[in-house]
């Protein structure tokens, strides 16, 4: 097919380019502009992106901006599909509806006036309970898609290598492991970019995936904090060290940020991403039973052959680099 890919530059983005290129895809990759103080340099984030997209075809615009779509991504040609790992990058609710909602609805109606048959969007698990803004803009969106009328996969994926590799220095240094509570009020299922790549791409050809909201996780059993802790010693073979972080505190600290946001807008968005940091501190990124009322690893389906052992034994012998960027915490 000929792909339509924004979303492309981030770690899960690139994979999946790579994938699409693997399965024979042409794929035409629409990234934003190189930042303000490079832009003097023609096609700056063009000359970067090709780099890390052999194969592929890179546009530079604003994916935020209807005719920027048309005219720079586009650029009244044919394609067979959108294909979406574009997310807000702060999650803030001016972010997010900006990015995972709106720019997403741009996108696509752009790509049914190209032609396009297909759409496949790389979602989260956890908007499975809406809580925060950046959820809703997603599940806004996702509702926007069903309806399109086009051949349509909405993936779901559980949590990243990386986000969950971001103590490994700490560790290394003789800190010990943070975790909130006591460790083992949360469960997941680790994907890495490459695995969670492939299966975005394939969901393009594969039948059994299409008109279906998709969860998935990565190889092996769920993991608590405490079991990716004991791992992370095990390899390092040190003895381990815990330090229990109340969730009481965070609790302190979203409401002071929301009595300060009041007055002063910077402290209200500190306070949105604050409840995003309580939220996956006490949410599981597996599905959720609704009727059961719980959280369910078993029907959290599995995909892949890296394990999150792996990666950090990747991590320590150097041999892979951790790119947590604007969201890490540790």
């Amino acid at each position: 097919m000929r792909v339509f890919m924004i979303g492309a530059t981030g770690t899960i983005g690139r994979a999946t380019v790579r994938a699409l290129l693997r399965q024979g895809h042409e794929v035409v990759c629409f990234v934003r502009p190189g930042p303000a103080k490079d832009r003097a340099a023609k096609n700056t984030a063009a000359d970067g992106s090709i780099r890390r997209f052999p194969g592929a075809t890179i546009r530079v615009g604003e994916v935020t901006d209807p005719a920027s779509l048309a005219r720079d991504g586009f650029c009244g040609e044919h394609f067979d599909a959108l294909v979406s790992c574009m997310a807000s990058r702060t999650g803030t609710p001016k972010d997010a509806w900006a990015i995972d909602h709106q720019a997403h609805v741009h996108a696509l109606n752009a790509a049914k006036a190209a032609g396009a048959t297909h759409a496949v969007l790389l979602s989260a698990i956890c908007v499975q309970k809406p809580l925060l803004a950046f959820q809703h803009a997603k599940l806004a969106f996702e509702q926007e898609l069903v309806a399109s009328g086009l051949i349509w996969s909405i993936v779901r994926a559980t949590a990243f290598f990386k986000s969950l590799s971001g103590q490994i220095d700490r560790v290394k240094k003789g800190k010990p492991f943070l975790v909130f509570g006591d460790g083992t009020l949360t469960a997941c299922k680790p994907i890495s970019d490459d695995d969670l790549g492939d299966f975005i791409a394939g969901c393009l050809n594969d039948t059994t995936r299409h008109q279906r909201i998709l969860p998935i996780g990565g190889p092996g059993e769920a993991m608590t904090p405490q079991q990716q802790g004991d791992a992370l010693f095990t390899m390092l073979g040190q003895a381990p060290r815990f330090k229990q972080v109340p969730v009481a505190l965070l609790d302190v600290i979203v409401a002071v940020l929301s009595t300060l946001g009041r007055v002063h807008p910077k402290l209200a968005e500190k306070a949105e991403l604050a409840r995003i940091g309580r939220y996956y501190a006490t949410e599981s990124m597996l599905v959720w039973d609704a009727a059961a009322g719980r959280y369910d690893a078993a029907a959290t389906p599995s995909h892949g052959t890296q394990t999150l052992p792996d990666h950090y034994r990747d991590l320590l012998a150097g041999t892979v680099r951790n790119e947590r960027g604007e969201h890490a915490v540790f």
